[in-house]
């Protein structure tokens, strides 16, 4: 099999250039488009080295990871809301119309919820579903709020991440179209700890979406 395109590049957002990686099929049209956000210690380079980006590109997907404003080497973009405040919708929908995304899964751990959950609510015909690894402020939303988001959603997170894996399993459960993966002895960057069962559990929730 060809190996997937792996690219590098940038865009402007909102007047932030951010950087961005692309992995796509070699010798296919792509059956969906995944987005993928990082956490605070990490950025695009995460999923390089994980080879997420190749795994998703290898089934037939097209995998962009975005460097986060202020974050891996979109660090001197200016991000839209102070760490761990929501951010407006409009920042990812920005990114999804200047990448040409169209409805994408967006893979969403830790520190980026502050833009994935916002854009969920605020724009969510953009989704074609969420996989929320762990990921903050999902406190600032209400029960009733989740229940209206008909969005499949794979719900993410490590059995040994007692703080956030737990918190948001405990609100994200209140959306209706949602699934379980835990990853057994995985801490809170549970794809880093455990990346077979991740990218199993991934490609599993995809291939029921196509």
């Amino acid at each position: 099999m060809a190996a997937p395109q792996l690219t590098e590049s940038t865009l402007t957002v909102e007047g932030q250039t951010l950087f961005y990686r692309q992995a796509e099929p070699a010798q296919q049209a792509p059956k969906l488009t995944v987005l993928l956000l990082h956490g605070i210690r990490f950025s695009s380079e995460t999923w390089l080295q994980l080879r997420t980006l190749a795994t998703l590109a290898e089934s037939g997907y097209r995998a962009v990871a975005i460097d986060l404003p202020g974050l891996g080497r979109s660090k001197d973009a200016v991000a839209p809301a102070p760490v761990g405040q929501p951010a407006p919708g409009a920042f990812l929908k920005a990114v999804s119309e200047a990448l040409c995304l169209g409805p994408a899964v967006v893979i969403s751990p830790s520190l980026s919820g502050m833009y994935s959950l916002p854009f969920l609510f605020q724009h969510n015909h953009l989704l074609k579903a969420y996989v929320p690894v762990a990921p903050i402020c999902t406190e600032k939303f209400t029960a009733e709020q989740y229940a209206q988001i008909k969005t499949p959603t794979l719900i993410v997170y490590g059995d040994q991440d007692v703080e956030l894996g737990q918190a948001s399993l405990n609100n994200l459960k209140h959306l209706p179209e949602h699934r379980v993966l835990v990853l057994q002895g995985a801490g809170h960057a549970c794809y880093l700890d455990k990346p077979n069962e991740w990218h199993h559990g991934l490609l599993a929730f995809l291939q029921q979406l196509e």
